[in-house]
């Protein structure tokens, strides 16, 4: 069979696609909460994904969880996924940022952040795999999400429009092509957008464990010389009523090693690093990945019809818990640009829109990149000078109630 009759096979295998107003080309945390919404605002919208999306997630906790801040909390509840999650997800209410080294007492120099900074969580833990089933549903129960997955996507964009050829024969034109195609994006090449790549010689741990003592809503950032070791609250289960997600950045190699160690030599490690004893004896649960990390950023978020969001767009050192709440951010500055030109009948791609979109999120994300390299340079490292002014540094934060309380409000997005 010829390639144009295998073409023509396939489109009608299938159901035609209308033309929609936003093409979202994956269906990741942010490109799907995105769809959602800007369909619950009245806009016609398709998501395409490599991947398909099943109805749920497989049962065994995998490890991987998601610190969500309360501005993309709000965010998840007006597109119809908050509510949809399967598991209960774990406030954030203190958060102790020490500094150490393994083996060894916290410094007495510290700074936390208490129920008294803030009015409501600092934010919530959720579960990767209960957001996936949460997002999934919201995108197939939402009237106007076309959802296309698994499916491939070949995107020719021109002045007028976009149009969009899928590989089983079909295709259909968008006014707007939203790349959420993550860190290697294609549709970023594609478009000639320059990146730059910061390595940071780290790899980081994810997983999640048990413990013998209960963490009261309590977070920690620990900063080590080979990089900064974070606790994060999760909701307890039957059989590990006491649970918390960890994410430990070590050096590239050494990481991997401590990721392969059997549980017992595991925990110990764990707890090693922890700085204190307030959660006991430690058990590791589920499985252990690993991350290279890097920053990266790319030269400009727009191009004809096409717009960049989360990872295709930006990535940062998860030091500050900030790089899924980052790319919620793009969404929340984006969904109400685009409903309001839809309002008003107008072209959600036209060049003064994709500028506008840039002009409110590309300042202020390369601000948080600055912030959270300086923050990895400054305290993955054991030079006695940097540790002296670092420990000073946090503690009088920790001092000054009115600066916590201006640190809070930003990293929760409000």
């Amino acid at each position: 069979m010829s390639p144009d009759a295998k073409a023509e096979h396939a489109s009608t295998s299938h159901p035609p696609v209308a033309d929609v107003d936003v093409c979202i080309i994956g269906a990741g945390p942010v490109g799907a909460a995105l769809a959602c919404r800007l369909a619950r605002g009245g806009m016609r919208v398709a998501v395409v994904d490599k991947a398909a999306l099943p109805p749920m997630e497989h049962p065994d906790l995998d490890g991987r969880a998601y610190a969500i801040a309360a501005g993309p909390k709000e965010f998840l509840e007006s597109a119809g996924v908050w509510d949809l999650l399967p598991a209960a997800s774990c406030p954030i209410e203190e958060i102790l940022v020490t500094d150490g080294r393994p083996g060894e007492p916290a410094s007495s120099l510290f700074l936390e952040f208490t129920r008294e900074d803030a009015s409501q969580p600092f934010g919530w833990m959720v579960e990767a795999r209960a957001l996936r089933v949460a997002l999934n549903k919201c995108l197939t129960t939402t009237p106007g999400v076309t959802v296309l997955a698994p499916a491939e996507a070949k995107i020719t964009r021109t002045a007028q429009n976009a149009h969009v050829q899928l590989l089983d024969g079909r295709s259909f034109n968008a006014r707007l092509i939203v790349a959420a195609d993550g860190r290697r994006s294609r549709l970023r090449s594609e478009a000639g957008i320059p990146l730059t790549r910061l390595p940071y010689g780290q790899t980081a741990i994810v997983c999640a464990i048990a413990h013998e003592f209960p963490h009261d809503n309590s977070a920690l950032e620990h900063f080590l010389p080979a990089g900064p070791f974070a606790q994060l609250p999760m909701t307890g289960t039957d059989e590990h009523p006491y649970m918390s997600a960890i994410v430990w950045s070590d050096k590239d190699g050494v990481a991997e090693r401590f990721a392969a160690l059997p549980d017992d030599a595991f925990a110990r490690q764990v707890e090693r690093r922890m700085g204190n004893t307030r959660l006991g004896r430690v058990t590791p649960v589920g499985r252990r990945w690993t991350y290279p990390l890097s920053a990266q950023y790319a030269a400009r978020y727009t191009d004809t019809r096409l717009i960049l969001v989360g990872d295709a767009a930006h990535g940062i050192h998860p030091i500050a818990g900030q790089g899924l709440n980052l790319g919620y951010r793009d969404i929340i500055h984006l969904s109400p640009l685009l409903l309001d030109i839809h309002a008003q009948g107008k072209d959600p791609g036209a060049p003064a829109v994709v500028a506008r979109y840039q002009a409110l999120c590309r300042p202020a994300n390369m601000l948080m990149l600055a912030a959270t390299d300086a923050l990895d340079r400054l305290f993955s490292n054991d030079n006695p000078i940097l540790r002296l002014a670092r420990d000073l540094g946090i503690a009088g934060v920790h001092r000054f109630p009115a600066l916590r309380k201006a640190f809070v409000k930003h990293a929760m997005g409000l």
